[in-house]
């Protein structure tokens, strides 16, 4: 049981509006296996959060989950890197519609959270030694710098609970996505991955109503045999957003091309199970919400007081992206 809000920073770089992803939310029914893929497996600490009645009835109102549904609290957090992505699970007590049927990249919503390492093939053997399974075995790929430099990576996507993929990557002879342990190379939480239909939508949130940057905008080719599991040749836009000067803790963007997108009816917001929310720090949540308003963004909840065990005390707001993401807006007091 914990109880104690840890010392987390906020993320929130100079000149910056907003923060990098600081917390993702996932709910599901299935906490053993959360503890066994991300506690055991992962090396991330497990702790459940005490939450009083009062506070879970003033959670669901702002998070706008029924008032039937029940849960448990827990934060899920790599304690030698403090900057990674906090994990906020929610076990539901009532089931909740699956966001995914499958691994299959096709559908929409959450797709992945990334687990940058420095050790790629020493976290394979450890996936390999509590049987996880992959989605296709560890690609070795260039990496093309902007002065022209070639590098390199090694990347695997493992299956994690709920559908939600796992990407272990290593950049080799560059700096990793994501800092990692020094001790074992184990990182991440260090990125989010999200498939959209409406992709040019769902950045200009990112970058009118958050104010991040685009990094990187491009369409690959799926490869034969890839993890990616698409058809062979797929085009697909591959995008990357960056909170202003942070290196880490981002979003990626993908919109398959061929036309065989999946819809599984299932909204990728909390109570549904998988991983439903991001929340991102502010400096001035009054500016967020100006920026909400002027772009339509769609508002699930009006600002307001708050005390939340992860971000903590203070102001906060909840945003629903135009692919029906949550998106959690807190300002510290």
């Amino acid at each position: 049981m914990q109880n104690t809000r840890p010392n987390i920073p906020n993320g929130i770089g100079e000149g910056a509006l907003t923060s990098y992803i600081h917390t993702a939310t996932i709910c599901t029914v299935d906490l053993e296996a959360y503890q066994h893929f991300y506690g055991t497996i992962m090396k991330m600490n497990f702790d459940r959060v005490t939450v009083s009645e009062e506070e879970k009835v003033r959670q669901k109102q702002f998070w706008n989950i029924p008032t039937e549904i029940d849960y448990d609290l827990y934060h899920c957090y790599r304690p030698t890197v403090p900057s990674l992505i906090q994990l906020r699970i929610l076990h539901l007590k009532t089931e909740t519609p699956q966001i995914h049927n499958s691994y299959s990249s096709y559908e929409l919503g959450s797709f992945s959270l990334g687990f940058p390492t420095s050790d790629a093939k020493g976290m394979d053997k450890r996936m390999q030694d509590f049987n996880v399974k992959a989605m296709a075995p560890m690609q070795l790929g260039d990496i093309t710098r902007a002065n022209g430099d070639v590098g390199q990576y090694l990347e695997t996507i493992y299956q994690g609970p709920d559908y939600l993929h796992c990407v272990g990557i290593e950049r080799v002879n560059y700096p990793q996505l994501a800092p990692c342990d020094p001790a074992d190379g184990f990182g991440g939480p260090g990125y989010s991955a999200f498939v959209a239909k409406n992709s040019d939508a769902e950045v200009a949130f990112f970058t009118d109503v958050l104010e991040h940057y685009i990094l990187f905008d491009s369409v690959w080719e799926a490869a034969e045999d890839g993890a990616l599991g698409v058809n062979p040749g797929t085009p697909f836009r591959f995008c990357g957003i960056y909170a202003p000067g942070a290196k880490q803790n981002h979003y990626l963007l993908l919109d398959f091309k061929d036309g065989n997108m999946i819809d599984t009816g299932v909204q990728s917001c909390v109570p549904n199970q998988g991983l439903g929310m991001y929340s991102f720090q502010t400096k001035d949540i009054a500016k967020v919400m100006a920026n909400a308003q002027q772009n339509s963004a769609k508002i699930v909840s009006e600002v307001q007081q708050v005390s939340d065990y992860i971000l903590g005390d203070g102001q906060a707001c909840l945003l629903e992206t135009p692919n029906g993401f949550y998106i959690e807006i807190f300002e510290q007091a």
